[in-house]
């Protein structure tokens, strides 16, 4: 591996860092001041799920959804007749977020990531009327897709028609996705499992869908945050971009992100923790003052990319490319974390991707 075009161009400029979606808290204001104080070259629109349902990730997508409605069970989002008020509330939330997307970028000029759930993860997750998940239907998940690519398309044109100056990343969240193509959903009584859906079809999903966001000028983007990520199958898919924990990511997986990055694909690699570090208390010799291991990493940059760091070297790559290629990211999603960790987290990863590009090597 290592025969990468120095000319490679990706949709970031060197040394960036971004969030992977979620944000702890209420207020989409405060949010977006945040992300864009803390990520000035490669902010994102958040998702708020503090605020209920609707705010969800799948709720949002949900609320994208053309002609397929759906509304809140005590099981989860379930196919309907005719839209309620939970949709009118996903769909509220939205506008709020946009709202505070256009407060503080309306003039800026650079890469932005939307985020959006995908038709596979939405599918894992919204039941049929019978109870039943969607992606055990092969008709309604065929529906769904459709769906779900007419909404994404609207999506990305009223965030365009917002920022005019961006250049839109679209992260397509798929963590469902292993599952799916393990057969490893449980069913709606538990007893059982919905069967796998072939790989050949799932590719062939998301391969529409990324090559209809490409043609409007975005670049389309997968995430995955869990363990057996299938690398290649996004690659094959179209993504131009992959988001992963770097931290899930075994020798195993080096073959496979090696010829992601051949193919002039960006990384997202999440290194930083995701959650606030667990309290400990006070050892005997340490004095109140002790911390965590997680936490002293959190002020350690270095520490913080090293995972990234090694993995280009078995990879082979030129040093020099690393801060190019790759976007460094909590773990995963920062709703569970305080607001406290979730500012640290984004400056952390601000800062580990300066030592990509200053100190490429460990």
């Amino acid at each position: 591996m290592g025969n990468v075009s120095q000319q490679q161009h990706y949709p970031w400029s060197a040394a960036s860092a971004t969030g992977v979606g979620s944000w702890p808290g209420e207020e989409p204001d405060e949010a977006m001041r945040t992300i864009v104080g803390e990520l000035p070259d490669l902010p994102h629109l958040p998702e708020l799920p503090a605020r209920g349902a609707g705010a969800d990730m799948i709720g949002r997508a949900a609320g994208l959804l053309v002609d397929l409605p759906v509304e809140v069970q005590p099981t989860g989002w379930r196919v309907v007749d005719t839209p309620g008020r939970d949709l009118a509330r996903s769909g509220s939330f939205l506008s709020y977020d946009l709202d505070a997307l256009t407060e503080h970028l309306h003039a800026y000029e650079g890469p932005l990531k939307i985020q959006l759930a995908g038709p596979w993860t939405l599918a894992a997750s919204i039941e049929l009327r019978n109870g039943q998940r969607l992606v055990s239907d092969p008709g309604a998940h065929r529906d769904l897709a459709e769906s779900h690519l007419e909404g994404t398309l609207a999506h990305i044109a009223d965030v365009r028609g917002r920022v005019p100056g961006a250049q839109l990343i679209v992260q397509i969240d798929e963590p469902s996705l292993p599952s799916v193509l393990l057969g490893s959903l449980p069913t709606a009584s538990g007893l059982g499992r919905v069967s796998a859906v072939d790989r050949i079809q799932v590719e062939a999903v998301l391969r529409t869908l990324f090559a209809a966001v490409a043609e409007t000028g975005a670049v389309p983007a997968a995430h995955c945050c869990a363990a057996g990520v299938p690398i290649d199958l996004l690659r094959r898919s179209g993504a131009q971009a992959l988001s992963v924990n770097a931290l899930l990511l075994e020798r195993t997986h080096d073959e496979m992100v090696g010829t992601a990055v051949e193919d002039g694909i960006g990384l997202l690699l999440g290194t930083v923790p995701a959650t606030d570090p667990p309290a400990t208390a006070p050892g005997p010799d340490s004095g109140p003052s002790r911390r965590p291991a997680a936490d002293r990493g959190m002020s350690d940059p270095a520490t913080i990319v090293d995972p990234v760091r090694e993995l280009w070297n078995r990879l082979g790559f030129s040093p020099d490319l690393l801060s190019r290629a790759v976007v460094t990211t909590p773990t995963c999603g920062l709703a569970g974390a305080s607001p406290r960790h979730a500012r640290a987290a984004l400056k952390a990863a601000r800062d580990g991707a300066r030592v990509l590009r200053d100190e490429p090597r460990k």
